[in-house]
């Protein structure tokens, strides 16, 4: 995969990119990460990039000439059409579905925003995808791009170290992850469940299905309504809610 990502602040990206699973994942030559300075494209003597917005208000706006021709000039090197993503606010909530999706393609086009916002032909004749990472607002788009980089960069085959990491994640089963537990046995007197060290590969997977859909229930019920569940495993939560209601423990 190759990714490039179209900010005013290329510098940032350089521990991000250089270190731990991205890092390596790079050296492998899994996938190509760069950052590009679109300031270099600018068609005016001062290399500005933003101008006031027309109609007046506060702020600054970017420009389309530089962004149009970043971005054709990175499509200009090869014949594969990439996805040309812009973060913004104002776009669709970034998901764990979103982030197999994009694993998928060939070539992803990043671009960060600054200022009040951008030029809105950008958004109508450029790009392909407007994401955010959440319901608030940053100084700038390139955090944000991190964030998909990161996600989207671990579902590459040969990435992670256990290829099944990434397939039991929270979200990517539409539930979330159970608990893990890992040596000592007992620390400080909590103890692992006696499951986990039985042996018994089939009821631990049983155990470990049942707590996912229990943190499910207690901390993201909304899941459960897209979930896919087993008749019995619908009972089975509907009755784990009807205790709680009734003030017992789960």
């Amino acid at each position: 995969m190759k990714i490039d990502v179209l900010t005013l602040f290329p510098e940032m990206f350089d521990g991000v990119f250089g270190a731990s699973i991205l890092g390596k994942a790079k050296e492998k030559g899994i996938v190509s990460l760069e950052a590009i300075n679109f300031r270099a494209y600018s068609n005016n003597k001062h290399n500005t990039v933003d101008d006031y917005p027309y109609g007046g208000g506060g702020g600054m706006v970017l420009k389309p000439e530089p962004v149009f021709a970043a971005v054709e000039d990175l499509k200009l090197e090869e014949n594969i059409r990439p996805r040309v993503i812009l973060m913004c606010p104002q776009g669709a909530q970034f998901t764990q579905q979103k982030a197999e999706e994009l694993a998928r393609e060939q070539h992803l086009v990043l671009i960060c925003g600054h200022y009040e916002g951008y030029d809105e032909r950008i958004r109508e004749h450029l790009v392909t995808d407007e994401l955010s990472i959440g319901d608030y607002v940053l100084t700038g788009g390139e955090v944000p791009a991190m964030v998909v980089i990161d996600s989207v960069v671990r579902l590459l085959p040969g990435v992670l170290g256990n290829e099944t990491s990434a397939v039991t994640d929270s979200y990517s089963t539409g539930l979330l992850e159970h608990p893990h537990y890992t040596r000592p046995a007992e620390f400080r007197g909590w103890q692992v469940p006696d499951v986990l060290i039985s042996g018994h590969h089939a009821n631990i997977e049983v155990w470990r299905r049942e707590q996912s859909l229990l943190r499910t229930l207690e901390r993201r019920p909304d899941l459960l309504q897209q979930a896919k569940l087993t008749d019995k495993e619908r009972k089975w939560l509907a009755a784990r809610a009807k205790l709680d209601a009734s003030g017992n423990e789960r």
